[in-house]
């Protein structure tokens, strides 16, 4: 596991009240107590992947929306870039027992890739697929379309990098932080749940922090 220094936050929690005008409040951050269960703050930002980030060319780079969709879309990174964009403050929780508080990310919210491919009602289950080694994870619709879930392409204002996830990342703040897919090339919309990598693995196939969903059963 790597730390990125750069991204050391001062003792003071970030908290919602602090948010200019506009920006998503994630609810969890709104707890009296935003530490889950048999988590712990840190004020570092740990890498932890499976694979190491791939090579991604933003030249060639692509976002899918695919599956049971009215309008499967498909956009580079210009056009993607060209969106309606939100911000989202939220809380960010690894299933290997950290949290970080206080995220401001910035990109296209799902609740616009909605509008635009017009999920059909058969479409219960997302799956985000990596550009790395074809890396997926899977989380219900209703997960998906949170109000606070989004792609996110910078992080407390600066692009996000390569090893956190960038040029694109999927960001679901109420489930684990494994959920929120890095290096997103396409998201999948299906009538049946399809376990990702980490899933298939022996992880929850929801991941809720607050029940401690880390592992199948739980």
């Amino acid at each position: 596991m790597l730390l990125d220094l750069d991204k050391l936050q001062s003792p003071e929690i970030p908290t919602p009240d602090t948010q200019p005008a506009g920006v998503i409040v994630s609810p969890d951050t709104r707890r009296e107590n935003r530490i889950p269960p048999r988590q712990a703050r840190t004020r570092k930002w740990p890498v932890l992947d499976a694979y190491g980030p791939p090579r991604v060319d933003l030249k060639t780079w692509r976002l899918e929306i695919t599956g049971l969709v009215e309008q499967p879309l498909s956009y580079g990174w210009e056009e993607f870039r060209d969106l309606p964009r939100v911000k989202v403050f939220s809380d960010f929780h690894c299933v290997t027992r950290w949290s970080r508080l206080g995220n401001l990310w910035e990109g296209v919210s799902t609740a616009e890739i909605l509008r635009r491919a017009r999920p059909q009602p058969a479409a219960k289950f997302v799956v985000a697929h990596g550009y790395d080694h074809g890396w997926t994870t899977n989380l219900p619709f209703a997960h998906f379309v949170s109000e606070d879930v989004l792609l996110a392409d910078t992080h407390d204002g600066r692009p996000i990098s390569a090893e956190h996830g960038g040029p694109l990342r999927l960001i679901v703040p109420r489930l684990y932080a494994w959920k929120s897919a890095k290096w997103v090339r396409g998201i999948e919309f299906l009538a049946q749940d399809h376990p990702g990598f980490w899933e298939e693995g022996g992880y929850h196939n929801i991941g809720d922090p607050w029940r401690e969903q880390r592992y199948r059963g739980a």
